[in-house]
């Protein structure tokens, strides 16, 4: 028997592990109502036609072949003026493009993190995060966001928990799985952390275009020059295209201090090679191009966002905080659950609607869940009502 290496022990991905129940039950042929994967494009959101032509246009003048490896001087030109327009100093040098923001994140932490040292990270929060920490043989690091300070990280927490083995913070905002968005007085609280304890930030902002309530989106680079941050956005979300896996990274901060881990980097960089050539051809008319989808998206998400959080606090012993970005809800629910993985199992089996367990977002109790509330007013209603039947029979 072959033995996989220790590494894999840890690694889960709540988003995907709840897909395996759901395909026995399809191949039954069962129809499953998915609220459990932020893919726009399964719904009624398009890729952009211009960036779709950008890519085409580029396949047929055969430019199929490897990409530079940080990425296509075109596309990088492009998100250091897009930086620019959120107040954020970069250049071309200090972008690197992948293969969505998944990869970026494992080259940055894979460059970082020696054996038995920590990043912080958020819970609730992107599991990705949690399972590069455990690929590289990191410890678990997680702090705390407060639910009835609308999700915000608890700047206390976080201060608790910087240790001499830590190395970095992680910030999603807007926040997925919450939904949260983080002004600026938080922000600027985490960068003083980190600039007292001489720790890198990685912001992930790939929902940063995404806002309900006419909300604004504040860059964690916009603020301070002194310390060293790596901003994460791409293609995935704001333009509706993540199955063309491609994203970038920006270093920003002092190069004294950014250089050599700039360099461990672009190591891992240039040893797979490259990321999708003919597809970067679709970062510059995506950030300079129309933007008319995003304020149509929003609209539509902002409806379905409204639904959502009318229906969660209806519910029988649910509540919801609203969300002010991203195309996610995470709901709590005060019933006799002590598994919250079986409870959204049994929901699916019974129901055939699937969500996503709140401790597979490293939320320590077993009392919430994910939604993603991606499709239409009458698929979310009819979902919500499924749900408000089984509660109200079973608990």
């Amino acid at each position: 028997m072959i033995k996989p290496a220790k590494r894999t022990e840890n690694i889960t991905y709540a988003i995907r592990d709840v897909v395996v129940e759901a395909d026995k039950l399809k191949a039954k042929g069962k129809k499953i109502l998915h609220l459990n994967i932020g893919n726009p494009n399964i719904f009624d959101f398009k890729t952009p036609r211009h960036m779709i032509d950008a890519v085409k246009k580029a396949m047929d003048e055969n430019r199929n072949g490897y990409a530079h490896s940080m990425g296509l001087d075109e596309g990088k030109e492009a998100i250091v003026r897009d930086a620019s327009r959120k107040g954020i100093q970069t250049v071309k040098d200090d972008v690197i493009i992948c293969s969505g923001v998944s990869e970026g994140i494992e080259m940055c932490f894979a460059a970082l993190l020696n054996p038995g040292e920590n990043i912080l990270t958020p819970s609730p929060g992107y599991p990705l995060y949690t399972s590069m920490v455990h690929k590289f043989q990191g410890v678990l690091n997680q702090y705390k966001c407060i639910e009835s300070d609308g999700w915000q990280p608890d700047i206390e927490d976080i201060r608790s928990r910087i240790n001499e083995k830590t190395r970095g913070i992680v910030i999603i905002n807007p926040n997925n799985p919450t939904g949260a968005l983080y002004g600026r007085k938080v922000l600027k609280e985490i960068i003083d952390l980190a600039n007292e304890h001489d720790l890198v930030i990685f912001s992930d902002e790939i929902y940063d275009k995404i806002l309900f309530d006419g909300e604004s989106h504040i860059s964690t680079a916009s603020i301070s020059k002194d310390i060293p941050i790596l901003t994460f956005n791409g293609l995935s979300k704001n333009y509706l295209a993540p199955g063309w896996r491609i994203a970038w990274m920006m270093f920003s901060g002092p190069e004294r201090e950014m250089g050599d881990y700039k360099e461990g980097i672009s190591k891992f960089a240039r040893a797979r090679l490259s990321s999708n050539f003919p597809i970067q051809y679709a970062i510059k008319p995506a950030l300079e191009g129309p933007q008319d989808h995003i304020p149509e998206a929003v609209k539509k998400l902002e409806e379905r966002r409204n639904l959502t959080f009318k229906r969660m606090n209806e519910i029988k012993g649910f509540r919801l905080t609203k969300p002010k970005g991203a195309f996610y809800a995470f709901p709590g629910f005060d019933l006799p659950v002590k598994d919250d993985k079986k409870f959204v199992m049994d929901l699916l089996r019974e129901k055939l609607i699937l969500f996503v367990h709140g401790t597979g977002f490293g939320y320590e109790k077993p009392d919430h869940m994910r939604i993603v509330f991606l499709p239409d007013m009458e698929t979310l209603s009819k979902a919500y009502d499924k749900l408000e039947e089984y509660v109200n029979k079973h608990f």
